[in-house]
């Protein structure tokens, strides 16, 4: 065997689906794992403020890593963040949270960036965090919080949605338009609880 053969079956990610398969990413499903999570990312006003941001809106990390740090830092409960998408090149609004406005509190007290800096960039290089250094940082969050399963950057994205659905009742026609979806079959797919609304029609009615 090559050196460089050698070096890509050591490299490789036992967890990465084999060719043609796919590992559906979760959401965070339980509502202590997301408090874990927090109270373990006290020491990092960084970390916290990605996560709850993550959490509390349908943008994607890579939408998330565009924010510059003068776009958020005046914002209050009830102000619009606006971003546009990578996906179709529009704009998203957001109206922003209590838990989020908190988070950047905490942020830009114990953090300094000038307002042309990125909001999540990395202390070594001072460029962007990359998607693929989010999904790591979430994996390591979500074991860190006793959590089973795979986890990655999509996870913040799909816990807003699911914790939407299953405690709020949203609708899925706004669920739909908060993803970009084309159909309610793909949104409930994404939100891993269609297995779980199914059950439930039959459960609820007792002829």
């Amino acid at each position: 065997m090559t050196h460089s053969a050698k070096t890509k079956n050591i490299c490789r990610n036992p967890n990465h689906p084999k060719k043609g398969s796919s590992i559906k990413v979760e959401p965070i499903r339980e509502r202590n794992a997301i408090e874990t999570i927090k109270t373990n990312l006290c020491g990092s006003p960084r970390d916290l403020l990605l996560f709850t941001l993550g959490i509390n809106t349908a943008f994607r990390a890579n939408e998330l890593l565009s924010i510059k740090a003068g776009q958020v830092r005046s914002l209050k409960p009830g102000d619009d963040l606006e971003i546009k998408l990578s996906k179709t090149k529009t704009y998203r609004r957001v109206t922003i949270n209590q838990a989020v406005t908190e988070a950047l509190a905490n942020f830009f007290q114990k953090q300094r960036p000038a307002d042309h800096e990125w909001l999540f960039q990395s202390e070594r290089t001072g460029s962007p965090l990359k998607v693929s250094t989010v999904s790591n940082m979430v994996k390591s969050w979500c074991r860190g919080a006793g959590l089973a399963g795979n986890y990655a950057s999509h996870t913040l994205r799909k816990t807003w949605g699911y914790w939407q659905r299953t405690e709020r009742d949203t609708p899925i026609p706004l669920l739909m338009a908060a993803y970009g979806h084309s159909n309610q079959r793909q949104t409930l797919s994404y939100l891993c609880i269609q297995d779980k609304e199914i059950a439930g029609i039959y459960m609820n009615l007792v002829l």
